[in-house]
């Protein structure tokens, strides 16, 4: 059985229920437990209006960090957010199919950003952003409507911008750069770096 680098008393508590982020943390042999941060997203962003799009990330995450380790003390809390960032626009997760079909239009063609942040609070505190630059190719709407079909409502609606680069949106790109973790919304080396200065990684 493999024996995790992780040298915490507890586990590691990821301030989301993304799945996506348990998975990363779990391929890296991570113990990983989840609580739900249960903090209002659009209004923090919104009573930080003027923020640039890294900056939002980063509010985000630690509000979400901050809040369970409010609740679990002692713990080392890992909170994370993404921020798409298209020319200084920020989008949000499509509410429908409908709305995903008409933000990959306006990403098609275009070059993105995904900011990812993390923060680290309760036991550890830390705090960082990375960032992944993606290309679309160009879609006309017969080849969005097909994509949108394919992936399925469900899978359009959980991600900002309507596309997962791990499932079938692989399909609208023509480039990407920068760590996949990043994309995904979880940076993995610049974290497990950090967990290791702490002192919380074997390795």
């Amino acid at each position: 059985m493999l024996r995790s680098p992780w040298t915490g008393s507890a586990p590691l508590l990821l301030a989301s229920t993304s799945p996506t982020r348990r998975l990363l943390l779990e391929s890296a042999a991570l113990p990983v437990e989840t609580a739900s941060p249960d903090v209002d997203e659009r209004a923090l962003e919104a009573a930080r209006a003027g923020l640039t799009p890294p900056d939002l990330a980063l509010v985000l995450a630690r509000a979400k960090a901050e809040a369970v380790a409010a609740r679990f003390p002692g713990r080392v809390v890992l909170g994370a957010d993404q921020v798409l960032d298209c020319d200084g626009t920020v989008f949000h997760k499509p509410v429908d199919a409908e709305a995903a079909r008409a933000q990959l239009a306006r990403l098609s063609g275009r070059t993105h950003a995904l900011h990812s942040a993390v923060v680290l609070a309760g036991a550890v505190r830390d705090a960082f952003v990375e960032t992944a630059r993606l290309t679309l190719r160009p879609l006309d709407d017969r080849a969005i409507a097909a994509y949108v079909e394919c992936a399925g409502a469900e899978r359009v609606r959980a991600s900002v911008g309507g596309y997962q680069l791990e499932g079938p949106g692989i399909h609208l790109f023509e480039s990407v750069a920068g760590d996949h973790s990043t994309v995904l919304g979880l940076p993995l080396l610049p974290l497990l770096a950090r967990l290791r200065s702490a002192g919380y990684l074997a390795f």
